[in-house]
């Protein structure tokens, strides 16, 4: 192959998944980027077996490895490949994915936050990925002082009657003592929870929130309750599994066998919208702050509302969630101004600052850059890019 000629890549895996198709997304912004490359791409079915690339005349393969069969028909391709799955806990082969412990972190976090005490974890006993985030999520709560305890199932539900799963998981369900904070391993898993909290009588999110993970769009907001679920950073993980088959390709070798690429972060919805607290004075502060959020109020205007003290208020938020209401109320501003100066829509900034509260523009600039270290242009400048997978972090 001369320098002139474009690398010819395969893209094993299904596109129509709405995170994968993301990550092809990166994959070709790199690409384009670097020189551009010519993609092999099987769109006639849903998947394809990797056993399909034997004696194939490429350069590189992105594909999903998530069986040892897998790994052993990648080993007979004898081109460089690198694996986007976490299936399994070592394929052997260079992989780039999702920050698994930090997915399982910004769960426990979220929860936290809206002051539950006692935790639950629904997963997949034999994947990898799901391990990693009950174990983390696990862990973070315990530390914080937290009940816990973990439901796991084996095999996906593809692999076992549909029924046979919904009918363990309200069983299950059933021995929970509400409120309880609960993450699933993925967003088809958060789905299923909240149907069976139906079916067993459990409301969500008053006696069941629940968290997944992957922001699948359709999944989330295709029914009610909405998820909340934890965004993966897909156009990320495709660019970096891009750049990594470029060295490979090149013929380096890699620097470490997995590149870990942190979580965009929460998404909320409906299904974590609650405030669980057992002081009914705090939960009522909560409440408000969260109603008004986008108008100007202070710490005194929150108290005037309910018929405690401010030094009562000032101890139950630092009891509760260690920190101060009004840093608790400047976070979830900051938060809010995040999710708009990251989203595409790209509001004004004065836009930005009275939606979340801000008396004018140069309050808000002060208090986010306070706050995060940049300005909130700079913010804007550095999620722009790294959406684009134009940032190597």
């Amino acid at each position: 192959m001369t320098n002139n000629q474009p690398r010819t890549v395969a893209l094993l895996f299904p596109p129509r998944v709405s995170h994968l198709e993301r990550a092809a997304r990166g994959i070709v912004d790199y690409a384009t980027r670097h020189g551009g490359w010519k993609f092999v791409v099987w769109t006639e079915r849903f998947g394809v077996g990797i056993g399909s690339l034997v004696g194939w005349k490429g350069d590189g393969a992105i594909l999903l490895i998530d069986t040892e069969g897998d790994a052993l028909t990648v080993e007979q391709l004898h081109i460089p490949v690198v694996n986007i799955s976490g299936v399994m806990p070592d394929a052997g082969f260079p992989r780039v994915l999702i920050d698994n412990h930090a997915v399982g972190i910004a769960a426990a976090e979220h929860l936290l936050e809206r002051g539950f005490r006692r935790f639950a974890y629904y997963g997949i006993s034999d994947l990898w990925y799901s391990q990693c985030r009950c174990e983390a999520f696990r862990c973070h709560v315990e530390d914080a002082g937290m009940e816990f305890q973990d439901f796991t199932v084996g095999g996906i539900v593809d692999q076992r009657p549909w029924h046979h799963d919904e009918d363990e998981l309200c069983a299950w369900l059933e021995t929970l003592k509400p409120p309880v904070g609960l993450m699933a391993c993925s967003d088809h898993r958060a789905r299923m929870v909240a149907d069976a909290c139906k079916r067993v009588g459990l409301e969500v999110p008053n006696d069941v929130a629940i968290i997944g993970v992957d922001d699948e769009r359709i999944i989330c907001e295709l029914g009610e309750p909405t998820l909340t679920s934890i965004a993966r950073n897909n156009l990320k993980i495709g660019y970096e599994a891009a750049a990594l088959l470029d060295h490979l390709m090149a013929g380096e070798a890699p620097d470490c066998t997995d590149v870990m690429v942190k979580p965009e972060g929460v998404v909320p919805r409906q299904s974590t919208d609650i405030v669980c607290a057992d002081d009914i004075h705090l939960a009522a502060a909560i409440r408000y702050i969260r109603a008004n959020i986008g108008k100007p109020f202070d710490v005194k205007q929150l108290v005037a509302r309910i018929p405690v003290s401010r030094r009562y208020v000032e101890n139950g938020f630092k009891r509760l969630w260690s920190i101060t209401p009004r840093q608790y109320i400047v976070n979830l501003r900051i938060d809010r101004a995040k999710q708009m100066l990251a989203g595409t829509e790209r509001e004004k900034i004065e836009n930005v600052a009275k939606a979340c509260g801000f008396n004018n523009p140069l309050q808000f600039r002060r208090v986010f850059k306070s706050n995060t270290g940049l300005s909130p242009r700079e913010y804007r400048r550095r999620e722009t890019a790294g959406r684009l997978g134009r940032r190597a972090t």
